[in-house]
Order: structure tokens, then C-alpha cells, then sequence
């Protein structure tokens, strides 16, 4: 059973799991970027493979656990935390702990092993966005959990250990100090302008369109000003909305569409590099939150995390925002084109 130690000097929770050391690409130097060959459990025809899914979009007719799917979600075979018991929260000595009660989730995103988001039509990533939707309002309503981060990982050193295209959610049954850090300046800056924070970031790129990527009638991708790393991007609602599975369909397919096409230019810009992106959402727990507002950071691994940044929380950018998105903006443009 997995189990939550926290830190007792920064609150910080760390998640012991020792059952991820049987993963057999754990542990692995990388030699470069190719996460895998041969067989992949999550083509189509490999469902037995996986463990039994627990949401799926599929053609008409289509059973359960059989081909026939466009998006399957099943539970990690090597899970972070698991759905089953208690909390059983503790202390030991002076050190506080609690089992490893959670979900862990994989999104399987297409049957196809070699295409990726930004290679899909619009309307089969809005299913992929829906079944995140999906997913998180149905973790929700248990109330033993607090938080759930999903996230994309690509590439070798963005922690990917299999190459065929798909997301991950793992639910937490506390909020992780990262998220709390983001709440608690939100909530600051709201109580001093009675303004969300998020909404006047919007309103100053707005201004002065030098960290513009691309925007849409729903959403804007940007170059955050303060970026910790070259090529950051932050996909933002351009209404106020705390919570991301609080969208309607028209808003989903809305991001489906700046998401496909700010992917497209990260991995044409910069010949396809490894990557992660998080969707920062509200706790599961809270209702509609005036102070905070929900978005996607994506994050190219094209520098190294080193000694002073993880001694000290700074991160150095060779690349400034603006250069950035002037960058992305014009990719297309070098490219031919949008993708389709």
C-alpha cells in the first residue's frame, strides 16, 4: 500500500510508493527520446493487457474492453495511490503519515500508436478533453479526495515510460503544496483588488499582445511573463472559471481546438521536443472560487533543472517570454500553415 509522508518543516506531502520500483523502465538511463518498441499495451487489439477501463468513448456497438474505442481511460497498472480503505492518518513520533488512499488513471488517447494530440482531429480531442471532464466529476464525489492533477507527459525526460500518446490523472486526498502555494496568492490578490489575478494577467496581455500566442472567442494561450522555463505556455479561460470540469461542450471544443494548434507549434518551433502539461484546477472539494482561476501549463524539456534551482526555487530562462511567443506565433507561418 502506497503512503503519504509529510514534510515537517515546509508542510510539503511526498507520496512513498514502492510498488512504481517494479516498472520496468524505471531506474533506466535514457539514450534518447524513443520511450519504447515492440509491443504496446495500449494499442487497439491489446486490451486485455490493460487493467479493465473504467471510462471509454467507442463506436456504436462497441463492448467493453474490446476494440471498437477512440478514448479509453483504465486505472494505472502501477498506480501512485489506490482507491481502496481508509485514510488511517497517524503520527509517528514528531513525523505525521496516512495511507496511500487515491485514484490513478490513464487516458489512452487514441488506438493509433503513432499519432499524437496536435496529429488528431479537433473533434477527437474534445473527447479526450471530455473524458478528463468526465473523470474528475465522477472522483468528485468521493470525500476522502481533495485534489485532482492532470497531466501529459512526452518524451523520455519528461517522465514518459511508454511512447503511444496519452494523459494521466492522479487524485490526491490532500491539495499538494504547489497547489496550495498558487490558492493562497490567488487569494491574497483577491482580497487586496477584489479582482481574480488570473483575469488581470489576461487583461494586461491583452494590453500590450507581446506574450500572445494564439486566442480564440474562449481562450488565450500566452507566454507567461515570469516564465520559469524557455517556451512556457499557460492555456487560459478568457472567462473567469475556477474549475475545469465546470466546462460546457462549446467551451471544450473551444480548447480543443488552441490546444491541438499550440502543441502543433511547440513541436514544430522546437523539432518536437519532450514536454509536460498540467491542468491547474480548483480542489475537488470546494465550489466555484471567485480567486482562483483554472488553466493548462505546458512545459517544454529543453534545459536542465540543476543544482540552484532546487536549492533555492529560482529558475533561470535563457529565453524571454516575449522572444517566445513571437517564436510560436510565427511557426506557423515558417510551417505553411496551421495544422488541420
Amino acid at each position: 500500500m502506497p503512503e503519504l509522508r509529510k514534510d515537517p518543516v515546509i508542510g510539503r506531502w511526498v507520496i512513498v510508493a514502492e510498488e512504481r520500483a517494479l516498472r520496468p523502465h524505471d531506474f533506466v538511463v535514457a539514450q534518447d527520446e524513443k520511450t519504447g518498441a515492440g509491443f504496446c499495451p495500449f494499442c487497439a487489439g491489446n486490451e486485455a493487457k490493460t487493467p479493465a477501463e473504467v471510462f471509454a468513448f467507442r463506436d456504436t456497438g462497441g463492448e467493453s474492453n474490446g476494440p471498437g474505442w477512440k478514448v479509453r481511460v483504465v486505472p494505472n497498472k502501477f498506480p501512485v495511490l489506490r482507491i481502496e480503505g481508509d485514510l488511517g492518518k497517524r503520527a509517528k513520533g514528531m513525523y505525521d503519515r496516512m495511507r496511500g488512499i487515491g485514484a490513478h488513471e490513464v487516458f489512452i488517447e487514441t488506438p493509433d500508436h503513432e499519432t499524437t494530440i496536435s496529429g488528431l482531429p479537433d473533434e477527437h480531442v474534445t473527447l479526450i478533453l471530455s473524458a478528463f471532464r468526465e473523470r474528475l466529476l465522477d472522483l468528485r464525489r468521493d470525500s476522502r479526495l481533495a485534489y485532482g492533477m492532470l497531466f501529459k507527459n512526452v518524451g523520455l525526460s519528461a517522465g514518459a515510460s511508454l511512447e503511444h500518446t496519452h494523459s494521466q490523472l492522479i487524485v490526491t486526498p490532500v491539495i499538494p503544496t504547489r497547489v496550495c502555494e498558487e490558492l493562497a496568492g490567488s487569494k491574497k490578490f483577491y482580497e487586496y483588488r477584489d479582482r481574480c489575478v488570473f483575469c488581470d494577467i489576461l487583461d494586461q496581455e491583452f494590453s500590450v499582445e507581446e506574450r500572445i500566442v494564439l486566442v480564440t472567442d474562449r481562450f488565450v494561450a500566452i507566454a507567461p511573463y515570469a516564465s520559469r522555463f524557455p517556451f512556457e505556455t499557460w492555456i487560459v479561460p478568457r472567462e473567469h472559471a475556477s474549475h475545469f470540469e465546470t466546462m460546457t461542450w462549446e467551451a471544450m471544443e473551444d480548447l480543443a481546438f488552441i490546444l491541438k494548434r499550440t502543441l502543433f507549434r511547440i513541436e514544430e518551433a522546437l523539432d518536437h521536443p519532450p514536454y509536460n502539461f498540467m491542468i491547474h484546477t480548483g480542489p475537488m472539494q470546494s465550489g466555484p472560487l471567485d480567486h482562483y482561476h483554472w488553466h493548462i501549463e505546458i512545459i517544454p524539456r529543453v534545459t536542465k533543472t540543476a543544482g540552484f534551482e532546487w536549492g533555492t526555487g529560482f529558475y533561470i530562462n535563457p529565453v524571454p517570454p516575449e522572444a517566445a511567443a513571437e517564436f510560436l506565433r510565427k511557426t506557423a507561418e515558417r510551417r505553411g500553415g496551421e495544422t488541420e
